[in-house]
């Protein structure tokens, strides 16, 4: 199916879906915020990094078919999920993450709060809890019965997009400029790999030198983190303070130093670049914009059949309809 023909659908599928709204589990599970929250606080303890990780899922989940928790399910026989696709295995860790929420819902409210809820609620604690903005998250979305490896290999960027290619893809799911250059700021906390970056290097477009974008200094620090012929699964932090949600992210763009060619080129392309100075300037206004981005991001929604998953890897179990057991 090409990428038009999903975008449309998907447009469709806005229009009809069920509203989502705040407190959606006020009454059928009034704790479920508070549970995901203190698993994330956990994970953060355990390991910084994981959250981090788990807050991307929404962008990666979202973008796909809608936030649907596609993203979650495995591949089975019949089935290649998108876990393996090429923006998502080298990027995306951490699903044990919302295993272990899940696994604690399903204790308190069995059978209650979906998957793509929880991506959802998870993305926004995790900015929370590295000292970023907190906001209202509007729920009640359902789990998809299937994934497509083929969708989001289609749709997700690669770490070499350019902002030109950036303001379009966003474009098509009604996300700004703005919005974009916002949302980018989710690489303010968390670590990206070498894999990413060895291209802008050691050979930006083809060159066979290093993207002139980079700071000198930085470049220098890279290239002891990532050696030609290194290896590729190393990590480095996406800005100087990747534990903390701040504005750090667009000051380190200014001066050269952002980590991805798809974060840098923010600053480089003269259609982004004043919002990189205003968020670098005004760290309120991006924590504003940050949040209008994400739940904007949220609201899109598949209009697909779904349900709510009692395990986020797989769908659940169905019954054997009544006319296969009499045959």
């Amino acid at each position: 199916m090409s990428f038009m023909v999903l975008f449309f659908l998907l447009l469709i599928a806005i229009a009809t879906a069920s509203p989502l709204r705040p407190g959606f589990y006020s009454e059928s599970c009034p704790e479920a915020e508070f549970i995901v929250r203190e698993v994330m606080r956990n994970a953060m303890i355990r390991e910084p990094r994981s959250i981090a990780s788990v807050m991307r899922f929404q962008f990666h989940d979202c973008f796909v078919n809608g936030c649907d928790a596609s993203l979650l399910l495995d591949d089975t026989p019949t089935m290649l999920g998108e876990k393996l696709s090429l923006s998502n295995i080298n990027s995306l860790r951490s699903y044990e993450v919302i295993d272990e929420v899940k696994e604690a819902l399903e204790k308190a409210c069995p059978g209650t709060v979906s998957c793509a809820d929880i991506i959802i609620m998870a993305a926004r604690d995790a900015v929370a809890l590295s000292r970023g903005p907190n906001w209202v998250v509007k729920l009640g979305r359902k789990d998809s019965l299937t994934a497509s490896q083929e969708d989001s290999d289609n749709i997700m960027p690669s770490p070499r997009a350019n902002a030109s290619f950036l303001i379009d893809l966003f474009a098509k799911f009604n996300l700004s400029v703005k919005d974009l250059v916002a949302l980018s700021g989710s690489h303010s906390i968390g670590e990206g790999r070498c894999f990413s970056i060895m291209f802008r290097l050691y050979n930006q477009s083809g060159s066979g030198k290093p993207d002139p974008a980079i700071e000198p200094k930085f470049r220098e620090k890279l290239n002891k983190l990532c050696p030609l012929g290194g290896d590729e699964n190393m990590t480095g932090d996406l800005d100087a303070t990747p534990q903390m949600f701040d504005n750090q992210y667009f000051k380190d763009l200014v001066a050269g130093r952002g980590f991805l060619n798809s974060d840098e080129t923010l600053f480089t392309y003269p259609g982004t670049r004043e919002y990189v100075r205003l968020f670098s300037k005004d760290e309120g206004e991006f924590f504003r914009a940050f949040v209008e981005g994400m739940v904007k991001m949220g609201d899109l929604q598949s209009g697909r059949p779904g349900e709510i998953r009692s395990n986020c890897r797989v769908v659940n179990s169905r019954p054997v309809q009544a006319s296969l057991l009499e045959s």
